[in-house]
């Protein structure tokens, strides 16, 4: 009778044991995959749905939760900020991750988001720059996984751009991995590791870019029917280096070899670097246990060809009608290698502008400006009689020079409140103000507190540039992003997978929601200084 009653106790802490052990592997999903698309749109999300296939962006629309109204709330959209923003889940006036490369007051220097002199780069050319992310003072929902598992959960990071693989994978990943232009490798540096995996080395010596570029760039369908683009041959794009116009086909064989930086402004940077991802994701076995990891890939292409070409162009539509593919291909790797255990979230760094002179063709507002050279600048020189009165104008940003400023006892707040006065003259400019009076600058709240976001106390300048709808900085062809209209701050925002709802929401989302969200899916801290909400419709 008591060995019966022993046996019965045994089976039922063996169950309870497992019982435990189930509902702990799961309570999370195995891998996490955070897609940033660089440059992406909102509206490139239903602009060309029609052409779209079943299993990649409109897979996620029907199997996830999208969040349609998803704005970015500080007002410098640039690349190095949406990455940083989106894993930190806080604005760049708090991240240290100010823009892409900025002003420093302090030294008199400016500043790369990933440099770092102490390390050394592994497996890149002579060029090639030495990143960390010590520049960024806050950790990533990245690193909160790491911390939560004791370091058991693997961080990779993973874009063409450096500073996309480097700042969203955060302080203590496993590893960042970017491409060096110059000889076609993928590389990472001595923060992370002594010496470059053997499974990247092989990866390389593959020259994945040559082979690409033999297929050359064609439209993937009959040019005739990209309807919803502009005509091909329009004289504002910028071409491909030695290509005569800026129209398809685009020819990309004489790159073999030659040219590892091209491949970066053609869709097939996304065939790239997806393919590294799945490398990666074999290789380091990420997922293969019951400690979840984290993959964070940013698709860094359509950002070099939205420069180059514009929204409206055929190269844009058929970029993401490739890239449809792509991400339809790589969620069927996904679903063969885990099941229903993962979760996979897209979103984008920032959006972009119209190309000025697409603009004008359609009576829209926009132009160019000069960023420097503000006649403004001259006037303050004349009125104090000195020179270099202005010491740097950046990132829409003026920053005086206080040591002269200073040492020749002239008033601060004069030349400030000069400036101030002449640069709202300026035709392409909506307004200026000083920093130091930001709360009373003369917007909106809800604008205002864009820019106060946005305001980082040791780099900011002393004066707030703030241009009008459309108006980008110099140059000739192509456009950009980095203002707090719509057209650069509305961006994606879909979850899809494991623990994910299937609906959409219109009420304003932003980009700081994200790291707070990921961190209650995976029931982890949230990051030291995020200031974004949980998106509560997206959570089972």
């Amino acid at each position: 009778m008591k060995k019966n009653v022993f046996f019965a106790f045994l089976m039922l802490n063996s169950l309870f044991t497992t019982a435990q052990s189930t509902a702990s592997v799961a309570s999370r999903p195995r891998l996490v995959v955070g897609i940033m698309v660089d440059q992406m749109r909102w509206d490139f999300l239903h602009r060309y749905a029609d052409r779209y296939g079943n299993d990649g962006f409109r897979r996620m629309l029907r199997e996830g939760f999208t969040c349609e109204n998803a704005l970015i709330p500080y007002a410098q959209t640039v690349t190095a900020c949406g990455h940083s923003v989106v894993y930190t889940g806080t604005t760049p006036g708090l991240s240290g991750i100010y823009s892409n490369e900025w002003y420093d007051p302090q030294t008199g220097k400016t500043v790369y988001c990933a440099e770092d002199p102490s390390v050394q780069v592994l497996g890149g050319s002579s060029k090639a720059e030495p990143m960390s992310p010590r520049n960024m003072k806050v950790t990533t929902v990245s690193d909160e996984l790491r911390i939560a598992t004791n370091y058991r959960a693997k961080v990779i990071g993973i874009a063409i751009k450096d500073r996309g693989g480097i700042l969203p994978a955060g302080h203590s990943a496993n590893a960042a991995y970017w491409y060096d232009s110059q000889n076609g490798n993928w590389v990472s540096s001595t923060y992370y590791m002594k010496s470059l995996p053997d499974w990247v080395n092989r990866f390389n010596t593959r020259k994945m870019p040559d082979s690409l570029y033999k297929l050359n760039w064609n439209t993937m369908y009959p040019i005739d029917t990209y309807v919803n683009s502009d005509a091909d041959d329009k004289s504002y794009e910028g071409k491909m280096p030695g290509a005569a116009k800026p129209v398809f086909p685009h020819q990309l064989e004489s790159y073999i070899g030659k040219n590892y930086g091209a491949v970066a402004a053609t869709p097939h940077g996304n065939t790239l670097t997806l393919e590294f991802a799945k490398q990666a994701i074999l290789s380091e076995q990420m997922g293969a246990d019951e400690v979840p990891d984290l993959l964070a890939v940013s698709l860094s292409s359509p950002d070099y060809i939205g420069h180059q070409y514009g929204p409206n162009s055929i190269e844009i539509e058929d970029n993401y009608l490739r890239l449809d593919k792509e991400l339809a291909t790589f969620f069927k790797f996904l679903d063969a290698r885990f099941g229903k255990n993962y979760t996979v979230f897209l979103t984008a760094d920032h959006g972009v502008a119209h190309v000025p002179e697409y603009s004008a063709e359609h009576n829209l507002p926009g132009g160019r400006r000069s960023s420097s050279g503000f006649a403004a600048f001259k006037l303050a020189e004349e009125k104090f009689g000195v020179k270099n009165l202005v010491i740097n104008s950046s990132n829409y940003q003026v920053y005086l020079n206080h040591r002269l400023i200073d040492s020749l006892k002239i008033d601060l707040q004069a030349v400030k409140s000069f400036l101030v006065r002449e640069l709202k003259k300026e035709p392409a400019l909506h307004t200026a103000f000083d920093n130091a009076d930001l709360s009373n600058a003369p917007l909106p709240a809800e604008v205002k507190e864009k820019f106060v976001k946005g305001y980082h106390p040791k780099f900011s300048g002393d004066i707030q540039l703030v241009p009008l709808s459309g108006f980008i900085g110099a140059g000739s062809t192509g456009t950009t992003h980095g203002s707090w209209y719509n057209y650069d701050a509305h961006i994606p925002m879909v979850f899809m997978g494991w623990g994910i709802k299937s609906g959409k929401t219109y009420r304003e989302t932003y980009m700081t929601d994200f790291a707070p969200t990921i961190a209650a899916l995976l029931k982890i801290q949230m990051p030291s200084a995020s200031i974004g909400h949980v998106v509560t419709e997206v959570l089972k």
